[in-house]
């Protein structure tokens, strides 16, 4: 019996092996990418050993700045960082919820990772702009209205805050509609808004109504502010005011636009 042609040999021989440039390019590209993923899994777990399981990048250390009454120590205390965990492994937001809700005294604190093995705590007070007698003691209120503290004793620089407005009177109206938390309110705006120089030397805040809030300084010097409106221009007219008539006992700046001055 005859043997195969030679035409059918020639195409056996090309079933059988595939066009030479595939054949010549299978086999490299596979093992190619067979070592590419098994590198890129024994880089992942050794990263992930490296994140979680080493000693190499745990907590070693939690620094504070920023305090200025509170000490680093109490702030270290309310934050309760995981001291031994893993860096990856600390919730930075869990921590400065824990922070405000422990301390309000705290307006804001950011919790940053320092690698290798640092946590940092960067924390921003609040600042008191006025002071409510409560029995012996006095309650601090910072410039959005928050009774943030307690202290037994009054910082120095911060105006003492009297609400004369009442139920009878001639505040009664005011009283009636704004009530007690919005005459705060304005008050703490007034003595937000207050120039620096006044604002350290001003000793009470009183509230008779929302138009009628005024300044006792230090030295016996009054100032008529009226309400809590237009503060900015207010500040800059008492500024002018007390510049043109330094021996003057009282200003009055409730209409900016027409402050006045009186007495020597």
């Amino acid at each position: 019996m005859a043997g195969p042609t030679t035409a059918e040999r020639g195409e056996r021989q090309q079933e059988s092996s595939g066009p030479p440039l595939v054949r010549r390019l299978r086999s490299p590209r596979l093992r190619t990418i067979v070592v590419l993923v098994a590198v890129l899994v024994l880089l992942g777990a050794g990263g992930a050993w490296a994140l979680y399981g080493s000693k190499w990048l745990r907590i070693e250390h939690v620094s504070v700045s920023g305090t200025r009454v509170l000490t680093p120590a109490e702030v270290r205390a309310a934050a309760a960082v995981p001291v031994g965990n893993p860096m990856i492994s600390v919730d930075t937001d869990r921590i400065e919820a824990r922070l405000r809700q422990k301390l309000p005294r705290i307006d804001t604190v950011d919790v940053v990772r320092s690698w290798p093995h640092g946590i940092g705590l960067k924390v921003v007070e609040r600042t008191p702009v006025v002071l409510v007698r409560k029995g012996g003691n006095f309650v601090e209120v910072d410039d959005e209205g928050v009774r943030f503290a307690t202290v037994s004793r009054a910082p120095n620089g911060v105006p003492m805050l009297q609400l004369s407005a009442s139920r009878t009177g001639p505040g009664a109206a005011s009283f009636r509609r704004f009530g007690t938390a919005r005459l705060v309110r304005e008050a703490v705006q007034v003595a937000g808004d207050l120039p620096g120089s006044v604002a350290r030397a001003t000793r009470t805040v009183q509230v008779r109504s929302f138009d009628a809030i005024s300044l006792e300084l230090g030295d016996g010097r009054t100032v008529a502010w009226g309400s809590g409106e237009n503060g900015r221009a207010k500040a800059r007219a008492l500024t002018a005011l007390m510049k043109a008539a330094p021996g003057a006992r009282h200003f009055d700046v409730s209409v900016p636009t027409a402050p006045a001055s009186s007495g020597s």
